[in-house]
């Protein structure tokens, strides 16, 4: 795992030592990434330079340094990620051309011999792994961004001043002289309706994300403008239907493979059904006990690390965990705008914080139980709303659209009644489940600046044909909330302490193999994720983990009322709001007075402010 990034000018004039100054202040910026080691390299006649920082996990002697260059000499990358079945490509390679010569046994170092061998497409066609890359062809003169297939590994790019920046994360964009970042307005109004920034947008103008199982091409011919997205696979993609044996045997190898490292190895585990049956899985491969992580809280209702204990025990892993105090949650919360870099406000990036920080004190490599919600129908909201849906839809639209405006009327100030009365108002299903899934179901009416209107952010993929609501909650979540939300929060808390975190889940095999399952073997009698429970049960006893699903939660709503009510006050007052000129400052003054009164719980509406106001702290 490492931090990467670079630039191209094509009207530059520097100096390749004014060059290579502004690289290492790129890669410098993307240290906590990559702590190890770090290198550059520039070409002064065309105006490119790549920019790396090393986090040592496999191959850890100097053949696995970056930006490395391929046998030919024609291609340079920086490489950020895992390709976990390096070794089968390698093999094919051998087999296939002759006269290969290899420095090491990085995944790195495959990944250049099969681009030559087979071209990009075709190579990133035949990886399993997370991954984001940059490469540059010395030949056609073209810059090369590539993206894993879900989104584990960010990858950020746009034109600043007409130079072209990359990197894995803003703050390495951040360091060249021709930087702006304007703030998009746009993409503030998505961070306020979903608590993050919706990919493929960037809190900045002219700055986007690559978008996962994707690359982009970068060439003069078509400089300055937006380039086009081509895609390695679809997330849509769907095998036949599979028996529960034939998902165990693929989880089993994708977690095999992912426990390859050359450092020292554990797994986050909440006891709850995907952390779970990961840690299970990696206790029948292991020789010695599997490390285990889990954070706890005092507050009973959000605590779940005795039930990590439990499963802990019964698997025979060596447990770790520690409990939240109020003190370690007042001392990070001002910390988080630095760490996550982009405005970020789902409040389970706390204990994530915490429990990265836990584990790094013992591994280098954690394993997570990310993607199973998605994957398999893990989230409640998929069986409670598909039922409001199917009566809702019963009504003529006209009828349900004017009950909903009249509904909205007699709501008031009650944010409940308000998004009741916005669902009831849709058109479709899928507008139906983004409203539902909405914080702030009017950002409009909140963000100065910008016009109210779903369809004018350019958010969500409004799409048919998938059979069932559930079904389309489920794929909608695998585009938006996946790579835009749990991923980002992962990869954030783990990478801001040195920290690389896997997702055996996340391995395409086991994505297609749910995708050819039937909505009712998936979910079974209301309840989700039904083909992992029956894989967990042979390893765990059905009591250790049949619960109510909580999420990795926080008591946010006290919190904020209780020790981050001084940090919040500061950043919600009302002079500052006004000297900002970001947000309309009645609706947010009046969700905090709410809040502080007890009238509503409204701590997440607030959290998507607090969160920006505070990154405006740190890099307004």
């Amino acid at each position: 795992m490492c931090g990467i990034a670079g630039y191209w000018d094509i009207e530059s004039d520097w100096s390749r030592e004014r060059m290579a100054q502004i690289g290492e202040r790129m890669a410098q910026a993307l240290k906590h990434r990559g702590p190890d080691d770090s290198g550059t390299w520039i070409d002064s006649e065309v105006g490119v330079t790549l920019a790396h920082r090393r986090l040592s996990i496999i191959d850890l002697s100097s053949a696995g340094a970056q930006p490395m260059t391929s046998s030919s000499g024609r291609y340079l990358i920086v490489f950020n990620g895992e390709i976990y079945n390096h070794r089968e490509i390698r093999g094919r390679l051998d087999a296939e051309e002759s006269g290969l010569s290899w420095r090491g046994h990085s995944d790195t170092e495959v990944l250049l011999a099969g681009i030559e061998a087979w071209g990009l497409q075709n190579l990133l066609e035949r990886t399993r792994g997370m991954f984001a890359f940059g490469l540059w062809d010395r030949k056609n003169q073209k810059i090369y961004l590539a993206r894993d297939r879900f989104g584990e590994k960010p990858l950020y790019y746009g034109w600043q001043n007409n130079v072209f920046l990359f990197g894995s994360e803003l703050r390495a964009l951040r360091q060249h002289p021709c930087w702006e970042g304007k703030v998009s307005r746009m993409a503030l109004m998505g961070l306020l309706r979903h608590n993050y920034v919706p990919e493929p947008s960037s809190i900045y103008e002219g700055v986007w994300k690559v978008p996962p199982g994707s690359w982009i091409q970068i060439d003069e011919a078509s400089w300055g403008t937006k380039p086009k997205v081509r895609t390695f696979w679809c997330r849509n993609k769907g095998g036949n239907d599979c028996s529960i044996d034939e998902l165990e045997r693929v989880l089993l190898d994708a977690v095999k493979g992912q426990m390859v490292a050359d450092v020292p190895l554990g797994a986050f585990l909440s006891g709850g059904v995907d952390s779970s049956l990961i840690v299970a899985l990696m206790q029948q491969i292991a020789k010695q006990p599997v490390k285990t992580f889990t954070i706890g809280f005092d507050e009973a209702a959000f605590n779940e690390a005795r039930h990590a204990k439990q499963v802990a025990k019964h698997l025979g892993t060596d447990h770790f965990e520690h409990y939240v105090t109020d003190e370690e949650t007042r001392k990070l919360v001002p910390q988080l705008p630095s760490r996550y870099d982009e405005p970020f406000a789902d409040s389970s990036q706390i204990p994530t914080c915490l429990v990265a920080g836990l584990a790094r004190e013992h591994v280098k490599v954690c394993l997570t139980g990310d993607g199973g919600d998605e994957l398999f129908g893990g989230y409640s909201r998929y069986f409670k709303w598909n039922g409001h849906w199917g009566k809702a839809k019963k009504v003529p639209g006209k009828i349900r659209c004017l009950a909903g405006k009249t509904l909205h009327l007699l709501a008031g100030n009650n944010h409940r009644r308000q998004k009741m009365a916005s669902c009831l108002g849709s058109g479709t299903s899928g507008e139906f489940y983004r409203r539902m899934i909405s914080v702030w179901d009017q950002p409009g009416n909140v963000v100065l600046g910008v016009e109210a209107g779903y369809e004018k952010e350019g958010d969500w993929p409004e799409r048919g044909g998938y059979g069932s609501f559930v079904r389309e909650a489920m794929n909608v979540d695998m585009e938006t909330y996946l790579p835009g939300d749990i991923l980002v929060k992962m990869d954030r808390a783990a990478m801001g302490v040195g920290l690389e975190t896997r997702a055996p889940l996340l391995d395409h095999r086991v994505r297609e193999l749910a995708q050819g399952l039937a909505i009712d073997a998936i979910i079974h009698d209301g309840v989700g994720k039904w083909p992992l429970r029956q894989i967990l049960v042979k390893y765990v006893p059905t009591p250790l983990i049949e619960r109510p699903k909580r999420g990795f939660a926080v008591p946010l709503d006290s919190w904020l009322r209780g020790p981050l009510r001084e940090w919040a006050e500061a950043l919600l007052d009302s002079g500052r709001l006004k000297k900002d000129g970001y947000f309309c400052r009645e609706p947010i003054l009046s969700a905090w007075q709410e809040h502080l009164s007890g009238t509503q719980d409204l701590g997440h509406h607030l959290w998507s402010v607090l969160m920006f106001q505070a990154w405006l702290d740190e890099h307004g």
